[in-house]
């Protein structure tokens, strides 16, 4: 069933018109359901989490302190952590001082955007956070810690029928004296294990044989049934694991099918997120298809309302039940996952979404699906689950009016909500109506009542609203779809994948889970699964040329094609040809445009060429692509806005771990604002850097401007050492970086600027506040997805020691799931290192750590091709690394919760800066752990990799990179320089080194950062880019008073140092740069000097400097959904 995100306007007045209700139907309808609202106000006994909600709803800084609160505490095991969590949720007094001046998830991007509505600022009681705050005064930290763990605990149990399964029938036997039936659903999370689906297997069918003693009854939808989750029973429960899917699962759901149908009840398969959808209706389709299934009614599915596929996912299910002869059971529901739904459409930059996007249009989506279903009764008995009075109401109109029997068709709430509603049509109506009852320990019922929070407790939901006196009856059962014929259909406050940065257009998403993407992908990569291509230098003059050699897959070692690699006589051609790209930024601009409509269209064979020469699986492949195509643009937008000339012609040494992206995001900087440049690649990924420059060149780049060097490290020397290359740009190791300086100080331009993003020992903490689970797929991900090589991944792991075991258990059991391979197939997830070499120095360090008893996890290799299995190996601490380990190589350390400022401590002690993850729910640590790294990138509760253009501007700091980062809006500067400036020569005496270090000792720059941006990016994501004071320039002159003054006018600190003796700048400490306008003998001698300090690389200006010499900046990216949904979406939306 493939999927269109981009429908048009026309499915909503196709809704309206299935519905088939007219003005008196609907106005029958809306009477009706206005009559249900004032008789549930009217009620004795309002539903508690009705009131729960309209005291502590999202609106309320007490429910969204508590909803954070209640998702962590009970699986806090230390006492030092619970206290620091709860002081952090409910001790702040004044949490609105803190707003869009933290590094919190909490306050800056997710609930509490709310305080903006002006609701949680209004004056009232003091409430439960007011009276927790004074108790913690009054009683002390284990006391409030007992009280609030037991609150937490009995607030969950208002919303879960029982620990146990045994428990929760014993508690239903009260309402199914009253006529309920009950739907028991075991909670948990998704299985990252094998040993976790097994385990939830297990527990399901010892539930079910519990529950066949309460069936009673010969009529399966009068007794009690299950829920299954398909993730729970599966650990890679996705599309790209289709067969292991089919083979693994569908054997586990048939049996607990014929259990179930031993037991004469029902099994509802659960919902879930619509990237699974196809998947779950194949194990549906294979599950039913069992012939000792024949004859039995109880097989049900969850269908979503809020999914614009609702209508045909019945259909195909009524069309399965009539193939087969069967009846089955569909509970339709509004849909429990539309913020994730929306979130992920966004980052993927997908057309469309695959939810409605206003909840009217959802509610007109269920009533016109609650009609199809009525009239579908012989082959599906509908369970309609719902606590809103209008829906309600319009299911007993339409069935009344279609003379469909009440016997035939059943209501559905949830334990613990919409009670008052269900008691009304029950006693009132005589209908059915069944109880879905969570069961499970107090641990994993809390994430199960954030997620009832989220789905209720904004202003505009039901559930909200039916105790909210000031909003009248009428509007509260309003009809959606008279509301839907006034509105757009599409919610403005939402903007679709293309529309992410406003007038810059995103990249094109690809779906790898909708068949018909994979298809376009597959029928565009096929005709190159064996295509030799050809690759050498792209001159603007004859080609001498060197060598032909032979490229080879490095997971298969099959032939990928041919280079010619250049020889010296074609540097010395590119550098007499270069040619700034002398057009107007305009022009400059279309053509990059060009450029990246380019890329994207011939996906199939970028995609193609990324698997069989640098090893890149599908996902990373259309990353790659994703990421050079918003390169393009980004770079073609900011150009407009560089006032200062091009520097002449750039030098650009790319990677061979990103030889796609990467390659062309430097190569687009020096283009946009009108240098020539010579290109040289990695000498492993030749051809991916040439089929760039051919689209570039296609689009309109001319050969003079854009010119390719394939070839070994004497071709980068060769560039690097010529004083005509007015710049390098080069991402690589920090030690080639050093060598470049050293090649441009002694023979090249010596106050060329090198742009150099560098290496990192990148380190990442758990405290025992994290979700393991999160946590685990996140460390999976930053360590071992694209087999560790990327400059951003993760290579030591702090875990708290308190959760360390389980952490890590989880962590191996999740490593046995991944599948090393040829990257061509979509099932794989690790491809091979990019060459023998980086095999043997990887597989060399795992042996020594083997020897030593550090291996605490590995995975075997494919013998074939460079492949490495992923390991994890046991360290002191990150001190202990010998160094970066360029590979799917974990090392991991633990940590006490109260040495948390030394871990950090220690990771700054390494010199590099690039990247950094934090998982934990304490917004205060946040605040302090950002507050003292000094790192260019941080990552919270989500993954370390993956940096996006314009949105997660990428570099490094230290030992890790030069600045400015690239995708961010310093970078283009760096590539444009003005003349220097008329100046006079200093008459004063030269410095005095240890007068001038004086100086420097009392200039050191503050820690507090001097701006701070909000960058634009998908919902439920917070992105801040701030700029840091820098250390001192020093301006060595000829006219240090000018130079001074260009630097104070940029805001950064400068040191007067006319005339220092060169040989002072390699001892002297405390400086980020140093300015010189003089001639170049001597500004050469100042160029070594620097070049000659261990340490960061520091520049030598030798024209005016830019913001990105007085600043650094450094990045924030937040995932604010992480504490279980995003309720400023939620609330944001809920008015719209």
């Amino acid at each position: 069933m493939p999927r269109d995100h981009a429908e048009p306007d026309a499915p909503i007045a196709a809704l309206v018109a299935r519905a088939a209700l007219d003005a008196p139907a609907r106005a029958r309808i809306a009477a009706a359901g206005a009559d249900l609202v004032t008789r549930i106000r009217a009620s004795a006994k309002p539903g508690l989490m009705e009131v729960f909600l309209a005291e502590y709803g999202l609106s309320t800084e007490e429910g969204i302190a508590l909803m954070c609160l209640a998702e962590a505490l009970l699986r806090v095991p230390d006492a030092p952590t619970m206290d620091a969590l709860i002081e952090d949720k409910i001790a702040p007094s004044d949490w609105g001082r803190h707003l869009g001046r933290s590094a919190s998830s909490l306050v800056n991007a997710s609930t509490w955007a709310l305080m903006l509505t002006g609701k949680v600022l209004e004056d009232r009681e003091p409430g439960i956070a007011g009276h927790l705050r004074a108790a913690v005064k009054r009683l002390g930290e284990p006391v409030i810690r007992t009280a609030v763990g037991r609150a937490m605990k009995e607030m969950g149990r208002q919303f879960v029928l029982g620990e146990t399964i045994e428990a929760a029938m014993r508690r239903a036997r009260e309402a199914e004296a009253r006529g309920y039936s009950y739907s028991y659903d075991m909670l948990g999370e998704a299985s990252r294990t094998e040993a976790d689906a097994r385990r939830y297997h297990l527990a399901y069918g010892r539930a079910i044989g519990a529950i066949a003693g309460a069936a009673t009854g010969a009529d399966i939808a009068a007794n009690p049934g299950i829920s299954v989750k398909l993730s729970a029973l599966h650990p890679r429960y996705e599309v790209a694991k289709r067969d292991r899917v089919m083979n693994e699962l569908v054997p586990r759901v048939r049996a607990l099918a014929g259990l179930a149908r031993a037991a004469n009840i029902g099994l509802n398969i659960d919902a879930e997120e619509a990237e699974r959808l196809d998947l779950s209706l194949e194990v549906i389709g294979a599950v039913l298809e069992d012939p000792s299934l024949a004859g039995w009614a109880g097989f049900g599915v969850v269908v979503q309302a809020y999914g614009r596929r609702c209508g045909a996912v019945i259909d195909r299910l009524h069309a399965l039940a009539e193939r087969l002869d069967r009846r089955i059971m569909v509970r339709l529901v509004k849909g429990a996952y539309w913020d994730a739904e929306v979130k992920r459409a966004q980052v993927l930059g997908l057309a469309g979404f695959p939810v409605w996007t206003r909840k009217e249009a959802t509610d007109a989506s269920y009533i016109a699906n609650a009609r199809t279903l009525l009239g579908m009764a012989g082959r599906i008995y509908p369970q309609f689950a719902t606590h809103n009075a209008h829906t309600v109401a319009a299911v007993l109109d339409m069935a009344d009016t279609m003379g469909v029997p009440k016997d035939a068709f059943e209501f559905q709430r949830l334990h613990g909500m919409g009670e008052r509603l269900h008691d009304l049509v029950l006693e009132g109506q005589g209908t059915r109506c069944r109880i879905y009852a969570p069961v499970g320990a107090h641990r994993d019922l809390l994430a199960y009542l954030v997620r009832r929070l989220l789905e209720n407790g904004a202003n505009s939901s039901f559930v909200n609203q039916i105790v909210d006196g000031s909003v009248p009856p009428e509007a509260v059962a309003a009809c959606p779809l008279t509301a839907m014929e006034r509105l757009s259909p599409e919610n403005p406050l939402l903007p679709t994948g293309p529309q992410l940065f406003g007038a810059r257009r995103n990249s094109r998403g690809w779906d790898l889970t909708d068949a018909g993407d994979l298809a376009a992908i597959e029928a565009g990569r096929a005709p190159f699964a064996a295509t030799a291509f050809e690759g050498g230098p792209r001159l603007a003059g004859p080609v001498e040329g060197a060598a032909r050699l032979g490229v080879a897959n490095p997971a298969t070692g099959a032939l990928v094609g041919h280079v010619v690699t250049a020889a010296p006589g074609d540097v010395a051609t590119a550098l007499n040809a270069a040619r700034p790209w002398d057009a107007p930024v305009a022009g400059r601009a279309a053509i990059l445009n060009a450029a990246a409509d380019a890329m994207e269209a011939d996906v199939g064979r970028i995609v193609a060429l990324l698997a069989r020469e640098a090893g890149k699986t599908l996902p990373d492949a259309v990353g790659e692509l994703r990421e050079a195509v918003d390169f393009l643009r980004y770079y073609a937008a900011g150009a407009g806005g560089v006032t200062a000339p091009a520097r002449g012609t750039f030098a650009c040494i790319s990677p061979w771990n990103f030889p796609l992206a990467i390659f062309t995001g430097q190569v687009a900087a020096a283009l946009a604002v009108g240098n020539a440049v010579i290109a040289k690649p990695a000498p492993q990924t030749p051809l991916v850097a040439a089929l760039a420059v051919d689209l570039l060149q296609g689009a309109g780049v001319p050969r003079a401007a854009l010119q390719l060097l394939p070839g070994g490290g004497d071709v980068g020397a060769a560039l690097a050492a010529d004083p005509r290359i007015a710049g390098v740009a080069f991402t690589g190791s920090t030690a080639t970086a050093k060598a470049i300086r050293r090649a441009m100080a002694e023979r090249g331009n010596p106050t060329a600027p090198l742009i150099a993003e560098t290496g990192g020992l990148n380190a990442m903490v758990v405290d025992s506040t994290a979700l393991p689970e999160q946590a685990v797929r996140d460390i999976l991900a930053s360590a071992f997805q694209s087999a560790g090589q990327r400059c951003s991944a993760l290579r030591c792991l702090y875990v708290q020691e308190d959760v360390a075991e389980t952490v890590l258990h989880m962590l191996s059991g999740a490593m046995d799931e991944l599948a090393p391979g040829d990257p061509w197939h979509l099932a794989t997830d690790i491809g091979p290192v990019i060459d023998a070499a980086a095999r043997d120095r990887i597989a060399a360090h795992v042996a020594r750590a083997r020897a030593e008893g550090r291996v605490l996890k590995e995975l075997a290799a494919p013998a074939a091709g460079h492949f490495v299995g992923p390991a994890v190996i046991r360290v002191g601490g990150i001190g202990d690394m010998p160094g970066e380990i360029f590979g799917p190589v974990l090392h991991v350390a633990t940590f006490r919760a109260a040495d948390l400022d030394r871990v950090v401590g220690d990771v700054n002690a390494t010199g590099y800066g690039l990247t950094f993850g934090l998982h934990t729910r304490i917004d205060d640590r946040v605040q302090a752990v950002v507050g003292a790294l000094r790192v260019g990138n941080v990552y919270v509760n989500r993954n370390q990799i993956g940096a996006v253009v314009g949105s997660q501007p990428f570099g490094g700091e230290g030992e890790s990179g030069t600045g400015p980062k690239a995708g961010g809006p310093q970078y283009l500067g760096r590539f444009a320089g003005g003349a220097v400036p008329a100046s006079e020569t200093n008459t004063t005496l030269p410095a005095d080194p240890a007068r001038v270090q004086t100086l420097l000792d009392t200039a050191r720059p503050g820690a507090a950062p001097i701006h701070t941006t909000d960058l634009p990016g998908p919902t439920g994501e917070s992105n801040r880019l701030s700029t840091y004071p820098r250390g001192p320039i020093l301006c060595l002159g000829p006219d240090s008073g000018a130079q001074a003054q260009a630097v104070r006018a940029l805001g950064g600190t400068a040191v007067e140092a006319a005339g220092l003796p060169a040989d002072a700048l390699t001892t002297l400490s405390g400086f980020a740069g140093a300015l010189f306008w003089g001639e170049v003998g001597t500004a050469r001698l100042y160029a070594q000097a620097l070049a000659r300090r261990d340490g960061p690389i520091l520049p030598l200006i030798g024209g005016l400097p830019d913001q990105g010499h007085v600043t650094l900046e450094r990045h924030v990216c937040i995932d604010t959904t992480a504490s279980g949904g995003n309720a400023q979406l939620l609330a944001q939306v809920g008015g719209a």
